[in-house]
């Protein structure tokens, strides 16, 4: 884990595995959104927001409009630009009509906002947000390599080719999104990726790092043990 360059970001929105996360303390920052949300059963996004921020004041977290209208995202960016710091505000790459947000996100970036530019899924749209993001103000670009593999396309030639895009404004970071094993956070490493969002679960995996593939057997083989005590079948 100490040999690896890039910063690993915890992706969820359920408070007590966030603060896990970070006590852990090889995340290097935070991403949220409207389906973890969801999930984690948040009712009120104010005040989620700033439990997480008073619990977490020190690494960079990202918090994403709801509004669908550019009129009203802008509205909800500032608001959330005013939370702290430390926050990244996430405008997706498109509207649900699939409007372009390019003109919003370069307004916002040059009003010296950090966003978080998201739902990324080709390197056309990557070029757009590079262009358009200030140079002089910190901000991400998150691919989202994981959807594109959902569609049975390799998602390495895409980051790397974002990673060469980026490159090309000082102050954006590429981010590895939807990763979906543990093996991504090496690819995305290995790439010259900046982030990679991890979900709990690639979390506590990470933890286990260095065990050799015999040890990981005999866990497997006791895992099965302890199952089949509380099955309670007989085959003989």
């Amino acid at each position: 884990m100490n040999d690896l360059n890039v910063k690993i970001y915890a992706d969820g929105a359920d408070l007590q595995e966030m603060l896990a996360a970070y006590r852990a303390g090889f995340v290097k920052g935070f991403t949220t959104n409207p389906s973890l949300m969801k999930k984690a059963g948040v009712k009120d996004y104010l005040a989620f927001a700033q439990e997480v921020l008073q619990k977490i004041p020190d690494l960079p977290i990202s918090f994403e409009v709801f509004a669908d209208d550019f009129a009203a995202m802008e509205k909800e960016a500032l608001k959330i630009h005013s939370f702290g710091r430390n926050v990244f505000v996430k405008i997706p790459i498109m509207n649900t009509q699939g409007a372009s947000s390019i003109p919003l996100i370069k307004k916002l970036s040059h009003q010296g906002l950090s966003l978080n530019v998201t739902a990324i899924l080709t390197t056309e749209q990557v070029d757009a947000a590079v262009d358009a993001l200030n140079p002089e103000v910190e901000s991400i670009v998150s691919v989202f390599a994981g959807r594109i593999a959902d569609t049975g396309r390799d998602p390495i030639p895409y980051m790397k080719k974002s990673v060469s895009l980026c490159r090309r404004n000082p102050c954006a970071q590429l981010l590895w999104a939807s990763s979906r094993e543990l093996f991504n956070v090496y690819e995305a490493d290995r790439l010259g990726v900046d982030i990679i969002t991890c979900t709990p679960a690639i979390i506590e995996k990470l933890k286990k790092v260095g065990k050799t593939l015999e040890q990981v057997s005999l866990d497997t083989v006791k895992g099965f043990n302890r199952d089949i005590q509380t099955l309670g079948y007989s085959i003989l």
